[in-house]
């Protein structure tokens, strides 16, 4: 795994994250991202890394995709007041999966406030990949909580990210489909979704492969359904081939990868069979195409198996070989009785036929081929009239005073021509 080749990486990371509990026999634990940071610390990774604590957002840096009333009932809720807001709890689907316990909202705060500012970073161009394993939590609706998710950090960032990019790719190797992202961009061509995910009678249902988008979004929505028993060479054949080919049609200027680690073998709520090694293959290959990434973590509900996913994907963003044998750290007992970092894969039978993922794989590279490939038609990089669908660039329709006679034809028109700064990444 060693690289040769430098990148500039931070790290995101607020010690009061592993602090908040969701309540008893509840399979997400934050403090699982607490345990993945102390292995990073003990590995030395931290020394290859700028390291910092995120500044925590405003609830308005919220309501850029949630609603008002939403991030407002999350302030203000707590187990002590519960009984005063029972029809908000049913609307805003807060109870059950996504409990009320003691400082909601400024654990929603520390873990998109992490995605975020790992997302301005990359814009100001500080960093060539972020990473924020407290974030990723993808399930979130514009004004309703869904599979241990408040708010959406991913949308968020992915927000932030389109300030300074014309094309932001998500790609979500979590074993849950996506939903929340792909729902919130799925009429724009600005941004693609792509999941890899079990499908049928499993949470939360949707990313079926003829989920394809919408309106200027139709192609921009790439699902790939599965079955349990998802091995390391399945997941390969499948992941490189739809992954090479959407870096090629679409072009991105940066990529939101959400590494859920449910997809791990063993998984407490999982049906697939990866080693740690075959989950970081998908974040090896999305590195190797040196596109800006902000590196999120998502679920993965085995205590002992997540830190050590995390890390591995850690060295593998900085291009680090690690040694197998765990350094002592806080939480040296949870990872016996090995004590190492790779853990055995399960005998379990991959129920995916290598027919059907040669067909949906198929499927999903003629879906592809239906997206303009870049560049296409110039696209106007100053102020657009929405974030979201910004208006193409025609010198006749911005200025019909302009002479095309009194134009040199052998000179290309350029930005500074028409009044507009040139964006860094539009002639590279």
């Amino acid at each position: 795994m060693p690289s040769s080749d430098i990148r500039r990486v931070s790290y995101f990371y607020d010690a009061e994250i592993g602090n908040y509990h969701y309540g008893q026999g509840h399979p997400m634990k934050p403090h699982r991202v607490r345990m993945t940071h102390n292995l990073v610390v003990n590995y030395g990774l931290y020394r290859r890394m700028e390291v910092f604590r995120p500044r925590l957002v405003s609830p308005t840096a919220m309501t850029r995709f949630h609603s008002d009333d939403y991030v407002n009932f999350l302030r203000v809720i707590t187990p002590d007041n519960m009984q005063d807001y029972v029809r908000q709890l049913q609307r805003f689907n807060v109870g059950e999966d996504c409990p009320v316990f003691d400082g909601l909202f400024e654990f929603c705060q520390l873990y998109t406030s992490g995605s975020i500012g790992g997302a301005a970073r990359l814009n100001e161009n500080r960093a060539d990949a972020v990473i924020n394993w407290a974030g990723g939590l993808h399930h979130a609706k514009k004004a309703e909580a869904s599979g241990f998710c408040y708010v959406n950090d991913c949308v968020l960032a992915i927000l932030e990210l389109l300030k300074r990019h014309e094309r932001v790719l998500y790609i979500d190797i979590d074993i849950h489909h996506g939903d929340g992202v792909e729902e919130a961009f799925y009429t724009t061509n600005r941004v693609m979704t792509v999941s890899f995910h079990k499908f049928g009678e499993y949470f939360p249902g949707t990313g079926d492969v003829l989920d394809i988008g919408y309106a200027e979004g139709k192609n921009y929505a790439i699902n790939f359904p599965l079955n349990d028993g998802m091995d390391d060479e399945a997941y390969r054949s499948v992941f490189r081939p739809v992954i090479g080919r959407v870096m090629e049609r679409f072009a991105p200027g940066a990529v939101v990868l959400q590494c859920g680690a449910d997809s791990l073998s063993g998984d407490r709520l999982g049906g697939f069979n990866l080693s740690i090694r075959g989950h970081a293959d998908c974040v090896e290959f999305v590195r190797s195409f040196r596109v800006p990434t902000l590196v999120l973590g998502g679920g993965g509900y085995t205590l002992r198996n997540v830190p050590r996913c995390w890390t591995y994907e850690t060295a593998a963003m900085l291009g680090e070989d690690v040694k197998d044998e765990l350094p002592f750290n806080d939480y040296f007992e949870y990872f016996g009785p090995d004590y190492r970092l790779h853990l055995p894969v399960s005998n379990m039978e991959n129920l995916n036929a290598p027919e059907y993922l040669e067909k949906t794989k198929i499927q999903l590279l003629e879906i592809l081929g239906e997206v303009e490939p870049v560049p296409g038609t110039q696209i106007q990089t100053g102020g657009v009239e929405s974030a979201l669908h910004p208006r193409g660039i025609n010198a006749e329709v911005d200025d019909p005073s302009r002479n095309d006679d009194e134009r040199d034809p052998d000179r290309r028109v350029m930005p500074m021509d028409l009044g507009r700064k040139e964006h860094p990444a539009e002639y590279s």
